[in-house]
């Protein structure tokens, strides 16, 4: 992936004689985002082009920068929201509707994503990884023809790229062609002889054709290098089952089933081999698990408790008891209920404590910080409405809030809004709260691997 940290863009912020204090400031901010993402200082690079974008909103390449550093922290979702800025900014950027298009495919929102590439082609028609890109993105959707087409267009713009010639072979096997396939996997492995994914490739097209000796010597090869791959155990497998060594065979499906206990194909095929070694009751076993494994409806996600309590734990052991601190206490008494709710809660006392927030509120209720460690408590009781209803009113009081954030979004995340939760923890990141950036990673991206250039 080309992380085009657009350095040709700081012109935008030329400065000249006439140029304010506030115009240099943010040069300032952006020129150091560039050099802290350069860095991979990533966390420090988006608080720079943060910093860049409020004073100066209306600079497309701050948010194109700041998109690309969160995509570097996992945060896919607020890296969307930032190139949609740069691009209602600037248009014609084909390189943020590239990045906004892989974005969309790791989230699997291939159609959206084909729209992305379609334009960035429109604006780059001589770029051989655009096609790739959409090349990708149209075998996910089984445009397998049309996936063909741009693999062929990508290679003709670049002959020499392993990663376009591994793709067309991959293409090409899914429409039987397995001659073609195996002749672009050959090409590509002369370029880069140890790439896994066309050693793996080529093997598997030389068992479809049945040169079953050339595809045990490229098994073997790339299990040299990808010692932990079980789809290339349970591909030497199928190719010992086919010469006839089933014991051996079935060794390579338990290290497949060791390392991928949910692969049904090497339940079935290490069944079948079982059968042919006259265990006929150990064969039924594994076939019924893999007829059983592979029909399995997709579930609706669990209710899990113990993720909030996790995800807010920081909060409750840091935040709320470090970040507060009282300098006078004022007619109202509000910081005293306050303070006071916060030690209750942090020895245990959470209704006493509740009852103390809630007569701080009363007291002071445009205090942003009372409504948050309010959310804070109700959350530990497990009144998680009432802990979103005070999390939208800190959030209202103090937009730049960035615990409020965090906290509505783990809430939000567990309540099945992921959307909107994934917003939010973007958001928390960005003003400055990085424990989210660990929930992001985990939960708001469909990890699924994009090529690289």
């Amino acid at each position: 992936m080309r992380y085009l940290f657009l350095l040709c863009t700081i012109c935008s912020f030329t400065l000249c004689a006439s140029s304010t204090n506030a115009q240099q400031t943010a040069a300032d901010f952006f020129n150091e985002g560039v050099t802290k993402s350069n860095a991979k200082d990533y966390t420090g690079a988006l608080q720079a082009f943060t910093s860049a974008i409020i004073l100066n909103p209306e600079n497309a390449p701050s948010y194109y920068n700041r998109a690309l550093a969160k995509i570097s922290l996992n945060d896919i979702q607020g890296s969307n929201l930032d190139l949609d800025i740069a691009l209602d900014l600037n248009p014609s950027d084909a390189n943020a509707y590239l990045y906004r298009g892989l974005n969309r495919t790791r989230q699997e929102d291939f159609r959206g994503a084909m729209q992305d590439f379609n334009r960035a082609i429109e604006l780059s028609p001589n770029d051989a990884l655009l096609y790739y890109q959409r090349g990708l993105c149209r075998l996910q959707i089984n445009y397998i023809n049309s996936a063909l087409s741009d693999f062929n267009k990508a290679a003709a713009l670049a002959p020499t790229d392993v990663n376009i010639l591994t793709a067309r072979g991959n293409c090409k096997m899914q429409l039987n062609d397995n001659k073609g396939a195996l002749a672009d996997y050959s090409l590509a492995l002369e370029k880069s002889p140890n790439k896994t994914q066309a050693l793996a490739g080529r093997g598997y097209a030389r068992y479809k054709i049945d040169d079953l000796k050339g595809a045990m010597n490229d098994f073997n090869r790339a299990l040299e290098i990808s010692k932990d791959d079980a789809e290339l155990y349970y591909r030497r497998g199928l190719v010992k089952g086919r010469l006839g060594d089933f014991a051996n065979a079935v060794l390579d499906f338990d290290k497949t089933i060791s390392l991928a206990p949910n692969h049904f194909k090497a339940l079935f095929s290490r069944g079948f081999c079982k059968s042919r070694l006259d265990s006929p009751k150990q064969a039924v076993a594994d076939i019924d698990k893999s007829i059983e494994m592979g029909n399995l409806t997709t579930q609706t996600k669990a209710y899990y408790s113990e993720f909030i309590t996790a995800s807010t734990l920081p909060l409750l052991n840091s935040v709320v008891q470090d970040r507060y601190k009282v300098t006078e206490l004022a007619e109202d008494r509000s910081d005293a209920y306050l303070v006071r709710g916060i030690l209750r809660n942090s020895t245990g006392e959470g209704k006493s404590a509740l009852q103390d927030l809630n007569r701080a509120v009363e007291l002071s209720p445009t205090n942003a910080e009372a409504y948050f460690v309010r959310g804070v408590v109700r959350s530990s009781l497990g009144d998680q409405r009432g802990s979103l209803i005070d999390c939208n009113s800190t959030i209202k009081l103090n937009p730049r809030h960035p615990e409020a954030y965090y906290l509505r979004g783990v809430i939000r995340y567990d309540s099945g809004d992921e959307q909107n939760a994934c917003v939010d923890l973007s958001r928390a990141g960005e003003l400055g709260y990085v424990q989210a950036y660990k929930i992001i990673t985990e939960k708001c991206n469909t990890q699924r691997p994009t090529a690289m250039r």
